[in-house]
C-alpha cells in the first residue's frame, strides 16, 4: 500500500507536511475504495463488515518515549533529576522513588505507586517545581526549618549567619534554601567552625552572592588560612634602601 501511494506521489513535489499529508489522504481513500480484481468488495468494505467490530480503541494519548530514573526525597522534599529540581509530599523525605520522564512531564513513584506529577523544566540549571499541597502544614513540627539553621550558624559565627541568611532571601519558598544552607554548614565538620567562619567572612568581601562551592573552593585552597597584610604595611613606602640627597645638592647650607 505505501509503495502504491509513493508511487502515485513521485513525480509531485510539496513545500509543508500538510499538503503533503493531505495528498497521501486523498490516495489512501482511492486507494480503500477500489474494488478488488478477484473478489468482491474494497478494503474498505472488508474492514466493515469483518474486522471493524473486532478493533479496540486507540489510546487516548499517544505513545511517548521516556527515561526512569532514580532519586533520593532531600530533606526540603524535592527530588533533583537532570539539574532540576520536583517537590514530593513531604512523607516521603529521604525516600527512594522511581522517576519517569518524558518530553512534558516528571512522573515520581514510590513502591509503584504515583505520589505526585510536574510539568518538566528546561533552561538554567536548578529550578524548581514547588508544589504548596506538598509542603508540611506546620514547620514546626517538621525537622527542619529556618530557624534551626540560623541558631546552627550562630554557634559557629556573624559572618555564617549573613551567609545563611542572605542564602535564605535567594528563594520564594524556605525550604529551597536548605540543601545549600546544610552543605554549607556541615564544611564546619571537615575544617572546623573557626576556618568555616573565616571562609564566610572572606567570601562575604569578595562576592555579592557567594554559594556552597564558592566557600568550598576557598577552603580547600587555604585562602582563609592566609595571612592578610595591614593595610598601614601595604600603604607604607619602604625606605630601607632609598638614596637620600643632602641639602648640598639642591644649593643649600650646611
Amino acid at each position: 500500500m505505501a509503495t502504491t501511494i509513493i508511487g502515485k506521489l513521485r513525480n509531485r513535489t510539496f513545500f509543508t507536511f500538510e499538503s503533503l499529508n493531505k495528498a497521501i489522504y486523498i490516495e489512501l481513500n482511492k486507494l480503500n475504495n477500489e474494488e478488488f480484481q478477484k473478489r468482491e468488495g474494497s478494503r474498505k468494505s472488508v474492514y466493515m463488515d469483518e474486522e471493524k467490530d473486532f478493533m479496540n480503541p486507540l489510546p487516548e494519548h499517544p505513545f511517548e518515549l521516556s527515561e526512569w530514573k532514580m532519586a533520593t526525597v532531600q530533606m526540603n522534599y524535592h527530588i533533583q533529576v537532570e539539574k532540576m529540581n520536583y517537590s514530593t509530599p513531604y512523607e516521603y523525605v529521604g525516600k527512594r522513588v522511581e522517576v519517569k520522564l518524558t518530553k512534558d512531564t516528571v512522573t515520581v513513584y514510590y513502591k509503584k505507586n504515583q505520589i505526585c506529577q510536574h510539568k518538566r523544566l528546561y533552561g538554567h540549571r536548578n529550578q524548581y517545581s514547588t508544589n504548596e499541597a506538598h509542603m508540611p502544614k506546620n514547620h514546626q513540627l517538621f525537622q527542619w526549618n529556618k530557624e534551626r539553621f540560623m541558631n546552627w550558624a550562630a554557634t559557629i559565627g556573624p559572618s555564617t549567619v549573613e551567609l545563611i541568611n542572605l542564602m535564605f532571601s535567594r528563594y520564594k519558598v524556605e525550604e529551597q534554601a536548605y540543601k545549600g544552607c546544610l552543605s554549607i554548614l556541615k564544611l564546619s565538620d571537615k575544617y572546623s567552625q573557626a576556618r568555616l567562619e573565616n571562609a564566610c567572612k572572606l567570601a562575604l568581601s569578595r562576592l555579592s552572592n557567594p554559594t556552597y562551592k564558592n566557600i568550598k573552593l576557598i577552603l580547600e585552597s587555604g585562602q582563609d588560612e592566609a595571612k592578610q597584610e595591614p593595610e598601614n604595611a601595604i600603604n607604607k613606602e619602604d625606605t630601607t634602601y632609598a638614596f637620600t640627597r643632602g641639602t648640598e645638592y639642591y644649593g643649600g647650607k650646611k
